[in-house]
This record gives structure tokens, sequence and C-alpha cells, in this order.
């Protein structure tokens, strides 16, 4: 399997806080990769640099060989969820998908239902945003990440606010996606994602990423 992502010996400083220590590590296709860790290791600054939110101030990332750079984060190639998704409170789920598409090219409106009903939401709804649940709002945002097809998911915490069922959906959508070749990183804390979808798991402590499975 080949490298899709692969991270060079990177750290992280704001000011004198070193953040993300000497991090080197690589991702392979159609693996799903857990990064597990306490508050404050670093997890979601490691994964906001893979996915050039933020740049780093040692190392380089390289996602299928190139160079990562800020103007290229939002090719479409990799999609992502980083923290609690933001969105439009006063339109509907579809239209804040479209929006969002609008923003880097012309939308595909049947990428945008496709990726809707993968995550069990209707797209034809003009239910408000602000009136979505936790969960709905967490679906959605699932639903930006995989609207493109991209070969590279980044999920920070993706069960947030759903409902057993909608962890079990989101579950067998990942090995789906797995299955068709998406590389994913999750970081999560629930013991049964990282049972039930990873095939390896690094440990984040301090800054720096070990290897536990």
């Amino acid at each position: 399997m080949g490298v899709q992502i692969a991270v060079n010996n990177i750290s992280k400083r704001y000011g004198d806080q070193l953040i993300l220590d000497h991090i080197s590590a690589e991702f392979h296709t159609g693996n799903i990769y857990c990064i597990v860790g306490e508050n404050g290791s670093g997890k979601t600054v490691f994964l906001k640099c893979i996915c050039g939110l933020i740049s780093c101030s040692e190392g380089e990332i390289h996602i299928k060989g190139i160079p990562l750079r800020s103007e290229n984060c939002l090719s479409g190639e990799i999609g992502a969820i980083i923290e609690r998704p933001g969105f439009l409170p006063n339109y509907s789920g579809y239209e804040n998908l479209y929006y969002l598409a609008a923003l880097l090219h012309t939308p595909n409106k049947d990428q945008i239902r496709r990726a809707m009903y993968k995550v069990g939401l209707d797209p034809d709804s003009r239910k408000k945003v602000k009136h979505y649940s936790l969960g709905m709002k967490q679906r959605l945002g699932i639903a930006q990440a995989i609207m493109e097809n991209p070969d590279i998911l980044i999920l920070d915490e993706p069960m947030n606010g759903l409902d057993k069922h909608g962890v079990e959906d989101m579950r067998k959508l990942l090995v789906q996606l797995k299955e068709e070749g998406t590389t994913i990183l999750v970081a999560s804390h629930n013991p049964l994602d990282i049972e039930i979808l990873c095939d390896e798991v690094y440990e984040m402590d301090a800054g720096a990423i070990t290897k536990v499975h």
C-alpha cells in the first residue's frame, strides 16, 4: 500500500511552548488510524498540521509525495472535521454544503446529495440548521468532509453528539470508505471506536507520538 501521508520530523511551537516535538509517522492507503491521548497532548494541533490549517515550525508533511502547503490544503484531497463543525444557522443542510463547495469551485449537486444520504440526512429537507440536533449537525459535518470523495479523511472526535444508532451508522460508513481505499485518521476517546475501526493506534503524550498497536 502506498504512503498517503508522510510526516517528517515536524515540530510546532507557540512562543516558548512546544506543542509537537519532532514527530514522524507514515499513514498508508486504505487504513484507519486512531490517534489517542489526553486533552492537551497535541492531537488536534497534529491533525490541523496535516490538514494544512496551521503551519509547522519545523519539518515537513507530504501528501501523496507532494509537500503540503497552505495554498493547497483545500484541494479536495483531504476531507476533515476539526473541532465542532460550524454552519450558517438560517440555511438548510444542503444549502450549507452547496455554499461551502461554491467557495472553491462549481458545486457538484449530485455529490452533495450522495454525501447527505450516506450520513442519514435528507438533502431535500428545508429544515434550517439552527433547528438541527447536535447529532444532526455532526452528521452534516461528516457529510461536508466526504462530499468531494477525498482520498484522505481527518476526523477529530467524529462521534461527538451522535446517539447509539448514529455511532453505529458512522462506523459502518468509515469501514465502507476504508474498503474503497480512503485513508482515515480518527482522534477518539471511545475504546470501541479503537477496537472496531482502527488498523493501527498511535498515542500522543506531551507532543510526542508512539505507535501502540
